[in-house]
Formats: C-alpha cells, structure tokens, sequence
C-alpha cells in the first residue's frame, strides 16, 4: 500500500503589527528524515537558518508571503484563507494539514492544534514560514531603523510601541490592527 502524501502547513507572522504574513506548505516526497524539526519557535535561529537550507533542498513547498497592505485590505483571515487556497493549488498532496484549530474556510483542509511541534512536514513549514518571515523583517529593520524590528520581528511590544509614538507608523505596519496603547 502506498503511504498517502501529506502536505504540512503553517504561518508566521499572524501576530505582529508589522511586517510580512507568510504561510508555507511543505511535502516529504521520498523517505527522507531531516532532523531536529519541532515548532520553529523551539528551535535557535541558528538552528532555524540550518534547518530551512536542508528543507529547502530536499523537500517540494510552496511559500507565500502577504504584504501589510493586503492585511489592512482585506482582513488577516482572508489573507489566511487565500494562501491556504494557494498552497493547495501548487502543492498536490492526498492530505492538507494547517497548524491550528480554524481551516479558514478552506475545503479539504484538516487542522490539528500543535501539529508544528508533532508532524515533521508541519514543522518544516514552520520553519520555512518562520525564516521567511524573520529574514523580511530583518531586511526592512534596515530601512526602517528606528523602530527595532530586528529585534521586536514586527511584534508590539512596549519598546516598539514608543517608537510608534515617536516617529508614527512606517509603510509596513498594519494600520488595521488597533493598539490601545496609541488610540
């Protein structure tokens, strides 16, 4: 019998206020093991940047990275929803499975809370996604220096949140997402 193709899926970058969303989906496609996969946030980014190199090389995904503009657009979970849409119409697999407990919508998708740190095709689309992410904020912490995105990756917290308030919003936050901290 034939094991069945399963098609991990996971996001990063849900949370921030800044920065990039990106979902990744990922296929083991042989028999292959790569170790130390778990949740991308259990791993060291050193780890993380060794691990996304192995996936990368040997594995089939599909990553898809989603600007702050189309989250104030159209909403985060329509922007959730359409880059599940998009990995299930690049990626061919028997089995979809999303790290969580929401299918946004999306048909032929099956969720599993945790599966980041349990399914090792879950774990490397966390780290691919996580990686991905981390990499575009870090690049646009060069442009935008003031606000510390190399160390907060986009995240409100309080150091952040006085930047805000110091210098305003730059291009890529997500002027839809409503801090009581600056209303």
């Amino acid at each position: 019998m034939q094991k069945k193709l399963l098609c991990g899926i996971d996001e990063a970058g849900r949370g921030p206020i800044a920065g990039d969303l990106v979902v990744a989906g990922c296929i083991f496609y042989r028999n292959i093991t790569i170790d130390g996969l778990n949740d991308s946030k259990k791993i060291s980014e050193k780890k993380r940047y060794k691990l996304f190199k192995e996936i990368s090389l040997s594995t089939i995904s599909h990553i898809v990275v989603i600007s702050p503009q189309d989250i104030d657009t159209k909403g985060i979970s329509e922007c959730m929803r359409e880059a599940l849409l998009e990995i299930k119409s690049m990626l061919y697999s028997d089995i979809y499975l999303f790290d969580g407990n929401t299918d946004f919508g999306v048909k032929g998708l099956e969720t599993m809370v945790k599966a980041d740190g349990k399914i090792p095709e879950v774990s490397a689309a966390s780290i691919l996604a996580k990686v991905t992410h981390d990499r575009n904020i870090i690049r646009d912490a060069k442009i935008y220096p003031e606000y510390g995105f190399e160390n907060n990756k986009g995240y409100g917290t309080k150091a952040h949140i006085e930047m805000i308030k110091e210098f305003g919003y730059c291009p890529i936050h997500r002027r839809s997402f409503k801090l009581k901290a600056l209303l």
